[in-house]
């Protein structure tokens, strides 16, 4: 079984690095013969002089169309907390660019007009942003320049060398007008058709009254009846900063955090080897295995923090680097989940076989958790508006909540079973502490599992944009509370209830009904002994006895 499990998280493993592309705040998407109504672009929090920049190309829609009752084009919406945006919802009854909003929210929409090749602008809401773009008809001074200088290199000289063309294209970047957008600002853009496709450009500057939480959408409103269902196709490049930051206003302070807590992990894995060094006689193997756990999530961290810190100043991941994390984030994930499991079931610390349903939940939990992490990576490294992008969203929500469910079985048949023992004759004073600590355990779990995946999802739809990496800090934090309360309750010492063996022939006898019972089948009757010690030095007591 240990094999085939191997086999398959190794099959994980290839398949996920094959296909990462890494995460990235320069994005490009490309669709082709896509039917949905609308196309999230990405989600992304803009402190003020932030900037973001749209670049669409190759678009392709059907032209025999009547796009004025359902247009076709993009809308900017902001919201104050995350993926509950304000506007823009798929499941509408209207065109979402028809509409208008009703909580004063600043709204940009751009409505593709394909027979007149313009793009109309329609600005909403309390804002204080700035557009810039090619208006139609527009003919900057910077433009004929370059045409005049253009035409007279070309009478002179010929043609001009690539670098003075760069240059020239680099100047009407640069220099292209700025429209600033109030409330109720109406303008119209050029739209460019080159072959039968359609493509324009435009640059947002957001402003110190409309900083916050942005989502960028496209919307193809023909498609909003299930009978009608036309293609369209294209590709968009977007960019988004805040200022020398690539990154979005609530990740800024992930990269810092990431390789704090990995000190932090680090400190608790060293403490914890210490305590395992000093009682090496009560020590079992699962006890190597939480520390495993705590240092590779501390190495998790320092390669997520790595993984952010490029992000951020480049715009992309070094390949390398996240590679890296996808694999330590792997062995995180497994090693967390298996730990968990062998903890409840009480492998190691009472008995080293496991019985067959206990078996079936690590054949379930161990291809789960790779399924799951191929669905976190994919996530990470496809892009927002991608058509699997959700799929795999709500794949790695349903099975990371089936992991969560099944290691909590043999804590539940561990606690069951303990009951009946403790309950045979009134006498087992040991199998009741044990029963009290397992009960502590599963309360333990239940409380990590509904926090991290719950309680501080909640929270973090409540706080402010630029303070929702909250989240991860009250999630990382609530993992190392875990982590030390479970190293706390079952560490290795002779005080410790879960780790006594018997002290007298009746208590062996009740070792010998749990082990009846199934919980903790496979123990055999043990010698009795008066402490951990004397159970590693068994020469020294046949010499006593003798």
């Amino acid at each position: 079984m240990a094999v085939a499990q191997i086999k398959w998280y190794l099959a994980g493993v290839l398949f996920i690095l094959m296909q990462s592309g890494g995460d990235a705040r320069i994005h490009t998407l490309t669709l082709k013969n896509d039917t949905r109504l609308a196309v999230d672009l990405n989600n992304f929090g803009f402190f003020a002089n932030g900037t973001l920049d749209v670049n669409l190309t190759l678009l392709s829609i059907p032209e025999k169309l009547n796009y004025s009752s359902l247009p076709v084009g993009f809308s900017l919406s902001r919201s104050r907390v995350n993926e509950v945006f304000s506007y823009t919802a798929e499941e509408t009854e209207t065109c979402p660019l028809k509409t208008k909003p009703t909580n004063g929210e600043p709204l940009v929409l751009f409505l593709i007009d394909i027979n007149n090749l313009c793009v109309n602008v329609y600005a909403m809401g309390d804002q204080d942003n700035i557009l810039t773009a090619k208006l139609k008809g527009d003919t900057s001074k910077v433009e004929r320049k370059s045409r005049d200088t253009s035409a007279s290199g070309s009478k002179d000289n010929g043609s001009k060398n690539e670098s003075d063309k760069k240059k020239d294209v680099e100047v009407k970047k640069v220099e292209r007008p700025d429209y600033p957008l109030h409330k109720d600002t109406n303008l119209t853009l050029d739209l460019g058709k080159e072959n039968g496709v359609y493509n324009f450009s435009f640059q947002v500057l957001f402003g110190l009254k409309s900083q916050g939480l942005y989502s960028l959408k496209f919307h193809f409103c023909q498609n909003m009846y299930p009978q009608n269902k036309h293609p369209y196709s294209f590709t968009v490049n977007v960019t988004e900063k805040n200022l020398e930051d690539f990154l979005s206003a609530a990740e800024i302070p992930l990269s810092r955090l990431y390789i704090c807590m990995a000190g932090v992990f680090f400190t608790a894995a060293m403490v914890w080897v210490y305590t395992l060094m000093k009682h090496r006689y009560s020590v079992f193997k699962i006890h190597w295995l939480m520390a495993a756990l705590a240092f590779t999530k501390s190495t998790s961290l320092v390669f997520h923090s790595i993984n952010y810190h490029f992000i951020n100043t480049e715009g992309h991941p070094i390949e390398g680097w996240a590679v890296m994390y996808y694999i330590t984030h792997l062995l995180k994930g497994a090693l967390l989940f298996i730990t968990l499991a062998l903890i409840g079931t009480g492998w190691a610390f009472v008995k080293y076989i496991l019985s067959d349903k206990e078996k079936k939940i690590f054949m379930i939990v161990i291809p789960l958790q790779v399924l799951a992490n191929v669905a976190y990576i994919i996530i990470e490294s496809t892009e927002e508006g991608s058509s699997e992008y959700y799929l795999w969203k709500e794949i790695l929500f349903l099975v990371d909540l089936i992991c969560c469910g099944a290691i909590l079985f043999p804590v539940v048949w561990s606690i069951r079973h303990l009951q009946e023992a403790s309950s045979t004759d009134g006498k087992a004073a040991m199998n009741l502490e044990k029963l009290k600590l397992f009960r502590h355990y599963y309360v333990m779990i239940v409380c990590y599992v509904y926090f991290t995946r719950i309680i501080a999802i909640l929270l973090k739809i409540t706080m402010p944009f630029q303070w929702q990496w909250c989240y991860e800090f009250l999630v990382e934090m609530s993992t190392l509370i875990f982590f030390v309360l479970t190293g706390y309750k079952f560490r290795p010492a002779s005080n410790n209830p879960y780790l006594q063996l018997p002290q007298d022939e009746e208590d062996v006898e009740m070792d010998e009904v749990v082990t009846e019972s199934g919980a903790l089948e496979g123990i055999s009757k043990v010698k009795k002994t008066s402490n951990a010690t004397a159970r590693k030095s068994p020469p020294c007591n046949q010499k006593a006895a003798s």
